[in-house]
């Protein structure tokens, strides 16, 4: 009851701050507002997502807050007409963002995995797994390792590792009482992290194609070293496993996982299915599944970049539609996985086709989620927050060029929190990069844009409404706010200590030099939190 009446007063503190503002918005639009709102690229852009960030860790409800800052940015862009309004959130906003053909490809891909995940569980092969795994896997350590190494290990695609590991590891994590937030939070950590730093995979694509009049894969692979973030957040993940140092919320979580308690919440994350253990099930009805999914989901991914009509491997994954791919890969991968568990006689066909709605039912938590974040993505856009953060990133290009990678870094996690979309960073900040830099100094544009590619990664991860976050959780079956108050303490560390290694290599512009700085000062914290914890 105090959470929702807290969450009441902070949404009715919001709107009537949005109505204050009403008349000087009004004063200010005497032009057309529609065409060109009256806060059009100015602060107010930001102003939405931050609400619906603010009031879904203070309320821990994550649907009303997204739906009251998509609200706050369809007052905003109209002037706080009621008409206006109405249209733009659902005309532009909802129907828009589910009629796109990219996002229709995700949610396909989603509803697929959730059927497979259904399957596989139903089959008996999860349970296999799990059962096989305790013979191998002795400790919480090693669970967490493994799931590390899995993560690594599936590169091409953030989506498709998210949900993956999730579905394979939950078992081996819940054997050895690690707690589904820790989970989360390493499955997110290998995500997109893991899939910046990884040449062949659907972000390298996005980033190639960002760098206009040069070479964007010779640059992406150059910028590697570079992306401090992304390999921090690597080493923070083993250390913490090895060293077994938690701190924040993610200790209490842990200390009730040891108790029993995966959840903390007490109560099994939405969407769970308890499925009776299959007699027949055996490992191989998870590991078939899961080989067959990667390889059709890589073959769906080359397909659309032109592979069967002659284009090189590199060369297609560079031009290839990621949400095509996935949606086609997965479906084949789950029409094989039938085909397969008819055959062993694991499933009836009636028991498969029943895996197909329990799929999409396990779903819908992260669908609502997704269409409520890029609903807001759309209201952010229209508010013109991309030319806000352009015209401010190029006023402050002008002397600060050896600070100018930090700065990109601190503007990059930002707006990628801001927005909740990493691409979206790319696109904004990597061509106004390489306009300052391109003719002037090249090796400082490989490290300025290496920080936009960390930051944008950054404020994804940190981000409620980023679309990866959205699946760790989903792939974790974690409560989605547990899993963002529990993972922000970690992914903050590393960002600071990213922060003082761009502005290293600002100067040395070299990166060999920051890196072991970076690592060395993340460990010496991580040792300074134990011996706190101990003494505590």
């Amino acid at each position: 009851m105090k959470k929702i009446k807290r969450g009441l007063f902070a949404g009715a503190s919001v709107l009537s701050l949005c109505f204050l503002l009403a008349p000087a918005a009004a004063l200010a639009a005497e032009t057309d507002t529609v065409s060109q709102p009256s806060m059009y690229a100015t602060f107010w852009a930001l102003v939405p997502p931050i609400v619906a960030i603010l009031l879904a860790l203070i309320t821990k409800e994550v649907y009303s807050s997204l739906f009251v800052g998509i609200l706050v940015g369809g007052l905003f862009y109209s002037g706080f007409s009621f008409e206006g309004t109405m249209n733009h959130i659902f005309h532009d906003g909802f129907v828009s963002v589910l009629s796109d053909s990219y996002n229709v490809g995700i949610l396909v891909f989603l509803v697929v995995l959730g059927a497979m995940v259904s399957l596989m569980n139903r089959a008996g092969g999860s349970a296999a797994f799990g059962h096989y795994a305790r013979k191998k896997i002795k400790s919480r350590v090693g669970a967490q390792l493994a799931t590390v190494a899995l993560g690594v290990l599936i590169f091409i695609d953030d989506y498709f590792n998210c949900l993956t590991v999730g579905s394979v590891m939950r078992p081996v994590t819940d054997e050895h009482k690690v707690s589904r937030a820790k989970l989360a939070y390493l499955i997110d950590a290998t995500a997109a992290p893991v899939c910046i730093i990884a040449p062949i995979s659907s972000w390298a694509a996005a980033v190639s194609g960002f760098v206009e009049g040069e070479d964007g894969f010779s640059i992406f692979i150059r910028a590697i070293p570079y992306n401090y973030y992304a390999l921090l957040t690597i080493v923070m993940m083993v250390a913490i496993i090895l060293l077994k140092v938690d701190f924040g919320s993610m200790r209490t979580h842990e200390k009730n996982a040891l108790k029993g308690d995966l959840f903390t919440s007490g109560t099994a994350a939405s969407g769970e299915e308890e499925i009776p253990e299959n007699p027949k099930g055996r490992v191989i009805d998870l590991v078939i599944p899961i080989l067959t999914l990667i390889l059709c989901c890589v073959i769906g991914m080359i397909y659309t970049g032109g592979f069967f009509q002659g284009e090189s491997f590199v060369a297609s994954f560079s031009n290839s539609d990621a949400s095509v791919g996935l949606a086609l890969g997965s479906i084949f991968a789950m029409l094989f996985t039938i085909v397969i568990y008819l055959i062993r006689r694991v499933l009836s066909f009636k028991q498969c086709m029943d895996c197909l709605p329990a799929g999409f039912k396990a779903m819908v938590p992260a669908i609502l989620i997704l269409t409520f974040a890029w609903t807001l993505k759309a209201m952010t856009d229209s508010l013109g927050a991309a030319e806000f953060v352009a015209n401010a990133v190029a006023q402050s290009a002008e002397g600060l060029m050896m600070l100018l990678p930090a700065i990109i870094f601190l503007v990059g996690c930002f707006l990628a929190f801001s927005t909740g979309t990493s691409w979206g960073t790319f696109g904004i900040l990597i061509p106004i990069v390489v306009a300052v830099f391109a003719n002037s100094n090249p090796q400082l544009m490989i490290i300025s844009i290496s920080a936009c590619m960390a930051g944008a990664v950054c404020g994804d991860h940190c981000s409620p409404i980023s679309d990866t976050t959205i699946m760790a959780s989903a792939g974790a079956q974690c409560n989605h706010v547990n899993h963002v108050s529990t993972q922000l303490p970690y992914a903050l560390l590393v960002a600071a200590v990213s922060f003082v290694t761009y502005i290293i290599a600002g100067f040395v512009q070299n990166p060999w030099i920051p890196l072991p700085i970076g690592i060395v000062l993340l460990l010496v914290c991580l040792l300074v939190m134990k011996s706190h914890s101990t003494e505590a």
